[in-house]
């Protein structure tokens, strides 16, 4: 029989896993914002547009997973965070409806508006809508201004509702590092999915570009995040504290979660490498391995070593813990019985994802395909 600490500990593996999946899966969004430097002609922006628009569906489904997850294990997170920071989550929902909207009507015969005008609406979903989620991502070290009362009522103190994250420098480079990490996932991908050859010699030029610039941003926010101070909370009376080099010491604390970090980092360049000297092809699932190991791994800091995952700036003692803001032992232990299906639900995405990409996408098979995005 598990505890509820067990369950509540199980739960944040499983949010920080789906959260894995979902950076993964913003390749989408990342390619959406390289449809110009790709594809030069009409014809390779169709064939850029319609091999993502076979998977976006599926990046949509995990941010919604994810979103269900926190909202069914740990609800009072979910309640405040949604809740309190409306304005960015808000702003984050409208850049993935237009999305939707675009993939539906971009080839529309006599649509109103023009092809290029939801075009643009597909890179500011790639660009807004990504750098949002790493701004809202970046709260759960920096934090947010709310405060909760003991009925775990919550309430936002300011009236910014979330954009005073965007002046949090943490904040800003956490978001930079998921747009220029989905840009590079995209350059993989398309590496991997078209039969281009103008368009893979461009993925190389352009994916040396792009590293250059992701890897700067990607050591500032490492850096930043092990120097920074982090919050920690007292076992026997749970008072929150601030605790100098938290999230080093949880790494040193927890060495098989460094392995697993510094592995992801490692398989991570190896990818890269292995496009740029090697000219393979499968480098996007090297990719994207590495990117899940090291997103579970940042997430799952803030679940061990009495870590605080929603600190409150406005009233410490507000801060949310995976221990305050879940759910009840029963209902977590019915939905660890469910969440038994997940493996099923993942072994479904890759047999339709193989299914799909069997053979490379050319611009002839666009071009006859009826249903074209």
């Amino acid at each position: 029989m598990f505890s509820l600490e067990d369950l509540q500990l199980y739960w944040w593996f499983l949010v920080s896993v789906i959260g894995g999946f979902f950076v993964f899966m913003m390749f989408v969004q990342g390619g959406q914002t390289l449809l110009y430097s790709l594809g030069r002609t009409e014809d390779q922006r169709d064939l850029i547009i319609n091999s993502l628009g076979r998977k976006w569906e599926i990046g949509f489904s995990s941010l919604v997973m994810f979103g269900g997850a926190l909202f069914a294990a740990f609800p009072l997170f979910y309640s405040v965070s949604f809740g309190g920071a409306y304005y960015v989550w808000m702003a984050i929902l409208f850049c993935f409806i237009i999305q939707a909207v675009s993939y539906e009507y971009r080839k529309k015969p006599d649509n109103f508006f023009g092809q290029k005008f939801y075009e643009n609406l597909l890179f500011i979903n790639g660009s807004l809508g990504i750098f949002l989620i790493g701004v809202a991502l970046g709260t759960l070290f920096s934090g947010g201004n709310f405060i909760v009362n003991d009925m775990n009522l919550s309430q936002w103190t300011n009236s910014y509702y979330g954009l005073e994250a965007l002046i949090n420098p943490f904040n800003v480079v956490f978001g930079l590092v998921l747009v220029f990490l989905s840009r590079i996932q995209a350059l993989l991908y398309f590496y991997n999915s078209l039969d281009n050859s103008e368009i893979h010699n461009r993925i190389v030029r352009l994916l040396r570009k792009e590293f250059t610039i992701f890897l700067p941003f990607f050591l500032l926010f490492v850096f930043a995040l092990l120097v920074n101070n982090g919050y920690s909370y007292e076992p026997f009376h749970k008072m929150v504290y601030i605790e100098s080099y938290k999230f080093l010491k949880t790494f040193i604390q927890n060495p098989f979660m460094l392995s697993i970090f510094v592995l992801g980092v490692v398989l991570f360049l190896f990818a890269i490498y292995n496009v740029l000297v090697n000219k393979k092809s499968n480098s996007i699932w090297y990719l994207g391995v590495a990117t899940i190991m090291i997103v579970t791994t940042l997430l799952m800091l803030l679940g061990l070593d009495k870590s605080v995952i929603y600190p409150s700036i406005s009233n410490m003692q507000s801060s949310l813990t995976i221990h305050n803001s879940s759910g009840s032992y029963y209902t977590l232990e019915i939905m660890s019985y469910v969440s038994l299906l997940v493996p099923v639900v993942l072994g479904y995405i890759i047999l339709v994802w193989r299914s799909m990409d069997k053979t490379k996408l050319t611009i002839d098979e666009v071009k006859s395909d009826h249903h074209h995005y």
